[in-house]
């Protein structure tokens, strides 16, 4: 996949495609074959300051970390953005996210992974 503007972080998506972070600047997503289906900027109107670690969770929402503004925001695929986390990181790096609705966070500022449960409904 050419043309990325300093890719960081990259997370399968349950449609067989990917998910990209891009250095201080936006996360992509692709479809399959590769082609680019959207930017998460473009498509939410959010403004990202430098996004880190990405992932999908189990109902095709995408998690991002952002190092710059110490948030995770979850881009559902359809609504707006929610704030997952505002408080508490130093700098987060990698994202993952559990079938049972744990949100784990890398925190390259503390030298430590924080766990956060993100989601009540029962897979």
């Amino acid at each position: 996949v050419p043309n990325l503007q300093g890719p960081r972080y990259v997370s399968p998506a349950p449609n067989g495609g990917f998910v990209v972070s891009e250095e201080c600047g936006d996360v992509k997503v692709f479809m399959s074959s590769r082609k680019l289906l959207c930017s998460l900027s473009s498509k939410y109107g959010h403004q990202f300051g430098n996004p880190a670690g990405v992932c999908v969770d189990v109902d095709g929402s995408i998690l991002v970390a952002d190092e710059q503004r110490r948030t995770v925001h979850l881009f559902p695929e359809h609504g707006a953005p929610i704030c997952l986390v505002s408080a508490g990181l130093r700098r987060p790096a990698g994202v993952a996210c559990s079938s049972f609705g744990h949100l784990f966070v890398a925190d390259a500022g503390e030298n430590c992974v924080k766990v956060f449960k993100y989601r009540v409904r029962p897979p």
